[in-house]
C-alpha cells in the first residue's frame, strides 16, 4: 500500500514542480532575468575575479558595484519612458534634458576653491539646494513643453520630442559656450559619486524613485489608467480618464527622471559637458524598456522590467569593454539586440514561428 502511495505521489510532485517551472518561464520577468543571469555568468568565465567585492574605507569597491553605479542614470530614465511608452508615446529628448539639468546645476553652483589658514575650503557661487531646485525646474520646464505639444496640441509624440531632442542640447551648449564648465564644489560630488552605509549614493537615489512610482502605480489607480490608455486611448477617455492630462503627467514625469539623471552625471564627471551628458540615453532608456517585456504599442507596462534591462545594457558594455574590444563591438550588438526584441514582438514573426515549428499536442489516446 505504501509502495502504491509512492507510486501515486510522485507523478503528482513531478506534476506539480512542472507546472511552478511552467509558470516562472511565463513570467514577463523571465526573459530579461535570464539575458542578465547568461551576462553575468558570461562575465563570470572571462572576466578575473568578476564578482569580487572589497572594502575601503567603508565602501565596497568591485565590478558589480562599478555596473550598478553606472547603469543608475540609465535605470531612472528607463523608469521615464516606460510610462511613456505604456501611453503609446516615445521620448527621445531625454538626453538633451541631461544635458540642460547638469549645466543648470554646474553653471549655478560653480564653486571656487580658497585656502583659510592652511585649510582648503569650497565655496559655491550659490545655495546647493537652490541650484539643484532650478536644475530641476529646468528639467520640469522641458517635460511641460514635451506633454504640452502631444498632449495638448496633438502632435505625434516622435516630432514633438524630437524639437526638444535639437533645440534642448543646442540650448545646453548656448550656455556653456561648447565647453566643459567644471564644479569646484564638493558637496555636489556626493550625489553621483558618493557613498551610503557602503553603497553608492546614487542606488539610494534609484532605489526611491522606484519605489515611489510602483506605489504610485500599484497603490492608486494610475497604474490602471495608463494602461488603459496605451491599450485604447478613445476608450479610455469615453470611460471618464482624462487623457491629456494623465499624457502630460507621463512626459513631466520621464523628463523629471531625466534631470535627476542629468544630476548624477553632472556630478559624477564633477563638471557639465553639454557636448556629450546624456548622448544618445534615449535611445538606451528604450531599449532596455523594451528588453524588460514593455511593448512599444503601448499597454501594460512593467517597471522593475525597465530596471532589469538597464542593467543588462551596462553589463553588456562593461564586457564588452573588459574583454578589449572596440567600443563599435558595443554599437553593433545594441543593434542586434533591437532587432531581435522587434522580432519577438511582431505578431507576423509569431505566426512564422509557429508555422515552421508547431507545437506538438501533448498526452496520447488512451
Amino acid at each position: 500500500m505504501l509502495a502504491a502511495r509512492g507510486q501515486r505521489i510522485a507523478p503528482s510532485a513531478i506534476s506539480a514542480l512542472s507546472s511552478v517551472v511552467a509558470r516562472l518561464v511565463r513570467h514577463p520577468l523571465a526573459r530579461p532575468a535570464a539575458a542578465l543571469a547568461l551576462l553575468l555568468l558570461l562575465d563570470l568565465l572571462l572576466v578575473p575575479d568578476f564578482f569580487r567585492l572589497t572594502l575601503r574605507d567603508g565602501h565596497l569597491y568591485g565590478s558589480v558595484i562599478d555596473i550598478v553605479n553606472r547603469a543608475a542614470p540609465l535605470m531612472l530614465a528607463a523608469l521615464g519612458m516606460t510610462l511613456v511608452i505604456a501611453t503609446r508615446g516615445i521620448d527621445i529628448s531625454v538626453g538633451a534634458v541631461v544635458a540642460i539639468s547638469g549645466t543648470v546645476a554646474a553653471m549655478l553652483i560653480g564653486g571656487t576653491l580658497t585656502i583659510d589658514h592652511g585649510v582648503p575650503r569650497y565655496v559655491s557661487n550659490m545655495p546647493m539646494a537652490w541650484a539643484l531646485c532650478l536644475a530641476m525646474g529646468a528639467a520640469l520646464l522641458c517635460g511641460a513643453w514635451n506633454g504640452l505639444l502631444v498632449a495638448g496640441l496633438g502632435l505625434q509624440p516622435i516630432v514633438a520630442t524630437l524639437i526638444l531632442m535639437v533645440a534642448g542640447r543646442g540650448l545646453a551648449q548656448l550656455l556653456t559656450d561648447g565647453q566643459i564648465v567644471t564644479v569646484y564644489y564638493q558637496p555636489f560630488f556626493f550625489i553621483g559619486g558618493g557613498y551610503l552605509l557602503g553603497l553608492p549614493f546614487a542606488l539610494y537615489l534609484v532605489a526611491a524613485v522606484y519605489i515611489v512610482t510602483a506605489l504610485l502605480m500599484r497603490k492608486t489607480a494610475l497604474g490602471l489608467f495608463i494602461e488603459a490608455v496605451g491599450i485604447n486611448p478613445v476608450a479610455a477617455r469615453l470611460a471618464g480618464v482624462r487623457t491629456a492630462t494623465l499624457v502630460f503627467f507621463v512626459y513631466l514625469f520621464c523628463s523629471a527622471c531625466a534631470g535627476l539623471a542629468g544630476l548624477m552625471i553632472s556630478s559624477n564627471i564633477k563638471s557639465a559637458d553639454a557636448n556629450n551628458a546624456g548622448m544618445l540615453l534615449e535611445l538606451d532608456a528604450i531599449l532596455a524598456v523594451t528588453l524588460g517585456g514593455t511593448s512599444l504599442a503601448g499597454g501594460k507596462f512593467s517597471l522593475p522590467g525597465g530596471v532589469l534591462g538597464a542593467l543588462i545594457i551596462q553589463t553588456l558594455t562593461y564586457t564588452i569593454y573588459s574583454l578589449g574590444w572596440p567600443p563599435e563591438v558595443n554599437m553593433v550588438l545594441k543593434s542586434v539586440v533591437v532587432f531581435m526584441v522587434c522580432l519577438s514582438q511582431s505578431p507576423q514573426a509569431g505566426r512564422l514561428w509557429r508555422r515552421l515549428f508547431p507545437r506538438r499536442a501533448s498526452g496520447g489516446a488512451a
